[in-house]
């Protein structure tokens, strides 16, 4: 069965007009007309982005369509080319100029921003979340929502403590068909289900060595570096190369990509915490090339309940090995399930396709950058959930989660060695894992709060 009735526009139109049938208490528990004394359930919310590079263009549509009710105050990014190119496009979508600002501190410290959209490198993402929450912000965080175990455990202290909404960039959770067919999986269509295999391949080519080079013009490397430690530039750390070059910034191609699907397959499962993690990794392609961390890995992750996850990602071989660039098997005792942004697809136990069905959504694939139906939806969502109207479609406390799977496989390779995990908390019960489970931070930028 093809379903093309979602077609665009369709898609965003049902989820702005969302809203009718609500719970009457607001997504962070305000009645709505108490939530409304603070913020006012139909005030428009000022918005800033920092962070203008390859998701930029998830953010045109949430913020100019008129029903977000929103206004872009802010565009900040460390790199001045940027914040140009950043205005010049957002021309075309708005009829206003926001203005361009350097830094992320100064946005945070802006008291006419109620949201902050933050697009930063991996590096950060928790720092820039947890700074603006204490500011007083809402806060819209790209995937992964942090850079370590702790930071994830911080990220739901902090929004606890000061009661704002943190939602990650896991826009699959906004998806009308995954919604649909993780519902019927959880109201057994394919029986019990035990495991998922998620997945992602792309044909990333050779990267360039690092050499010494001064900062490019334009660029405020000090900033770049925020809350790492600091270290002289290298040609061409800033622009994505940063992923591949080292611990400091990046997290590898499973903080960069794996964090999607492992959300859809520990959804999927209805499971948290693994009890043990077992990795195969290495670098197996352009082998003295710059590129510092795995290129190719096999995680396993076992749960309570006799559940598996497991994580395939090859970052330089494109063989579709799976039939499709990225997405989720989910096996169950009565049939399977493959869904990815685009399609789900229902089996029996016999492998007998059963139903297919494919959505309008143009955010499918592996390419770079750009946004679609599913990033609009999930924003709009965010946004209606700090005005009280929606509840969030995946709050922070899952978005840390199945970001934590990340990290577990990314010290499990760093280390050398599998471990076991306690299944309450995700605590690593391996000395040497425990060492990574933080990060050094810059002296000055460590957090205020504690976990």
């Amino acid at each position: 069965m093809d379903n093309n009735k979602n077609n665009r526009r369709e898609f965003i139109k049902k989820a702005a007009l969302a809203t009718a049938g609500v719970s009457y208490l607001g997504a962070v528990g305000f009645s709505a007309k108490s939530y409304g004394n603070i913020i006012g359930a139909n005030d428009r919310l000022n918005v800033a982005i920092a962070g203008l590079g390859r998701r930029l263009g998830a953010f045109y549509e949430p913020i100019a369509l008129p029903k977000s009710n929103v206004r872009l105050v802010t565009l900040c990014d460390v790199m001045k080319s940027q914040r140009d190119d950043a205005a010049a496009s957002f021309s075309k979508h708005i009829d206003y100029i926001p203005k361009l600002e350097n830094s992320i501190v100064k946005v945070i410290e802006d008291k006419e921003i109620d949201v902050l959209i933050n697009a930063t490198p991996d590096h950060w993402h928790a720092p820039g979340t947890w700074m603006a929450v204490e500011a007083g912000k809402h806060v819209y965080v790209e995937k992964p929502c942090s850079h370590n175990p702790w930071e994830g455990e911080l990220l739901i202290a902090y929004k606890n403590k000061y009661n704002k909404v943190i939602q990650m960039g896991n826009q699959q959770r906004s998806s009308d068909h995954t919604i649909e067919i993780i519902n019927q999986i959880h109201n057994g269509i394919i029986g019990k289900a035990f495991r998922a295999t998620a997945f992602y391949i792309n044909g990333r080519g050779e990267v360039p060595l690092q050499t010494a080079a001064n900062p490019p013009e334009g660029l405020d490397w000090e900033l770049f570096q925020g809350p790492a430690p600091r270290r002289s530039y290298t040609h061409n750390t800033w622009d994505y190369n940063w992923h591949w070059y080292g611990w400091d910034y990046g997290t590898a191609e499973t903080g960069n990509n794996a964090t999607h699907e492992l959300d859809v397959a520990r959804w999927a499962l209805q499971v948290e915490y693994p009890k043990h993690v077992t990795v195969d990794s290495g670098k197996y392609h352009f082998v003295n090339d710059g590129w510092t961390m795995y290129d190719t890995m096999l995680a396993t992750f076992k749960f309570e309940g006799d559940k598996t996850i497991l994580w395939d990602g090859k970052s330089r071989n494109n063989y579709a090995t799976y039939g499709s660039d990225r997405g989720t098997i989910i096996y169950g005792s009565e049939g399977s399930v493959f869904v990815n942004r685009e399609l789900y697809r229902l089996f029996d136990r016999n492998g007998k396709l059963i139903k297919e069905v494919k959505t309008g959504n143009v955010e499918g694939s592996t390419n770079l950058g750009g946004g679609g139906d599913m990033s609009t939806v999930h924003i709009m969502n965010f946004f209606e959930a700090i005005r009280g109207k929606e509840k969030q479609n995946s709050t922070i406390d899952e978005g840390a989660v199945s970001t934590l799977l990340c990290h577990l496989a990314n010290i499990s390779h760093r280390i050398g060695e599998n471990f076991e995990c306690d299944p309450t908390n995700g605590h690593i019960k391996n000395k040497k894992g425990m060492e990574l489970w933080s990060r050094q931070y810059e002296k000055g930028w460590e957090p205020k709060l504690k976990v």
